[in-house]
């Protein structure tokens, strides 16, 4: 009997090639076979590690049948992100002026996901530079939503997103500054954790240091269908490597916590789809039935000024470079962005620069504070379902309004929080979901809280 990997958590799956009762070569295989049948459908996977993929799966099996010790994630095919680096493999964060920028080494999370026994089959589609929530480029194409191409399948990593609500790998990797894990999870109808700064070590050895604004806020983390997925795919990918100078070797498991959620419908008075706010109750009602407490508290710390402080950490940060570059590479969604924020971004000076420091530590603190009374805040992903494809070149006032919207996700990695999306379904080919936040180095509870709502809402379906 032959057995389809995506019926098999990452975890089941590893201990199944880990005892010989699936050989990674099958999985493998599988999965290639798997990739063959859907990307072309999506256009999730851009750069194909197939012939790489087969010969360590292969390399894997020997060792088994050795009787050799092999990781925790041994077998379990992963995508990466095209930004990151992989040795033999150009790092081009889906810009034709980076084509010939090859890794000669991989980044230190990958380098951990290959130690326990990972195996990439793929590397998947961004927006030129990861600016937008549209995983669309001028160099590889567009990555089609699984459920309805006719809307995003978010980004900046929509490519991972895609790639796994299709069933093209266990776990993708993605990075988030401004919801890029979140939001692909949430329009693809997946899971998808960003990580506290430091859990995930980064660095790209082919491109160098990055500027204030990603250094403080940029992070890694995985996409997957199951939240244990996420779990495992942290495990994976997390731990202290000396090439991230913010990389900490923080445990993975916290001390006991209160089961206590904080209810937010409307952060910084963002005007909530309908469908959103049901699934906010229905899943402040699945707490609610688990033990837990959902309070709905008349004030939360602020949030909305935490979105002004990312524009300046990030988009104002060399901005005369990066929007020359998005000239240089002529895409539409970089330039229509970063000429948008142009004239704010003269503005800003060293005083301005300060202040932001300042201001940022103190709402920092704030939020801690207010997570030790709510270990876990219940919010929207997005103030509206998943944006019409492209809807960011519209002009007028679109990028403002789209801005507005994802304001629960751009606030929190200034604020150096991590956080949750968790699917709560697809009604009429539109998928949405939830969104959780939690104290720094608090993952462990992110995913405890995840798992709840996935039992409630359901498991994510395989898009085929």
């Amino acid at each position: 009997m032959t057995t389809d990997p995506n019926d098999l958590s990452a975890r089941e799956l590893a201990a199944r090639v880990r005892s010989g009762a699936l050989s990674a070569s099958s999985v493998i295989r599988d999965t290639l076979d798997r990739v063959a049948k859907m990307n072309p459908l999506v256009n999730a996977i851009i750069q194909d590690c197939g012939a790489d993929a087969m010969a360590e799966a292969e390399a894997l099996d020997a060792r088994i049948a050795k009787g050799e010790a092999v990781g925790a994630l041994a077998g379990v095919p992963v995508t990466i992100k095209v930004l990151s680096d992989q040795a033999g493999y150009a790092s081009t964060n889906s810009c034709r002026i980076f084509k010939d920028v090859m890794a000669t080494e991989d980044a230190p999370f990958l380098r951990h996901l290959r130690e326990k026994d990972a195996i990439v089959i793929g590397r998947t589609n961004t927006p030129a530079f990861s600016y937008r929530w549209f995983s669309t480029n001028n160099f590889y194409g567009d990555t089609k939503n699984p459920h309805n191409d006719t809307l995003t399948a978010g980004g900046s990593s929509g490519g991972a997103g895609a790639a796994v609500a299709t069933g093209m790998g266990h776990i993708g990797h993605g990075t988030d500054i401004a919801g890029s894990i979140r939001y692909p999870a949430y329009a693809c109808g997946v899971q998808g954790l960003r990580p506290t700064l430091g859990r995930v070590p980064m660095f790209n050895a082919s491109s160098g240091d990055r500027g204030v604004g990603p250094q403080l806020m940029a992070v890694s983390g995985p996409l997957a269908r199951r939240v244990d997925d996420l779990r495992l795919g942290l495990e994976g990918m997390a731990g202290y490597a000396p090439e991230d100078v913010w990389s900490a070797p923080v445990p993975l498991v916290g001390p006991t916590y209160r089961r206590r959620v904080a209810l937010v419908k409307r952060p910084g008075g963002i005007d909530t789809d309908p469908r959103i706010l049901e699934d906010l109750d229905r899943a402040a009602a699945i707490f609610r039935a688990a033990g837990w407490q959902v309070d709905e508290p008349a004030e939360v710390p602020e949030i909305r000024e935490a979105v002004e402080l990312q524009i300046d950490l990030w988009l104002s940060d060399d901005h005369a470079t990066k929007l020359r570059m998005a000239h240089e590479e002529g895409d539409p969604g970089a330039i229509a962005l970063l000429e948008h924020y142009a004239p704010r971004a003269e503005a800003i000076d060293a005083k301005r620069f300060g202040e932001v420091f300042q201001r940022r530590a103190t709402l920092a603190r704030h939020w801690r504070h207010f997570l030790q009374d709510y270990p876990v805040v219940l919010m929207p992903v997005s103030a509206e379902l998943p944006f019409k494809q492209d809807a960011d070149l519209e002009g007028g006032d679109a990028v403002a309004r789209l801005w507005e919207a994802q304001l629960p996700q751009i606030a929190f990695p200034a604020l150096g929080l991590p956080g949750i999306a968790v699917a709560s379904g697809v009604v009429d080919t539109v998928p949405s979901g939830v969104h959780l936040i939690g104290a720094p180095w608090r993952e462990d509870v992110l995913c405890d809280a995840g798992e709840v709502l996935e039992r409630g809402f359901g498991f994510p379906g395989l898009v085929s």
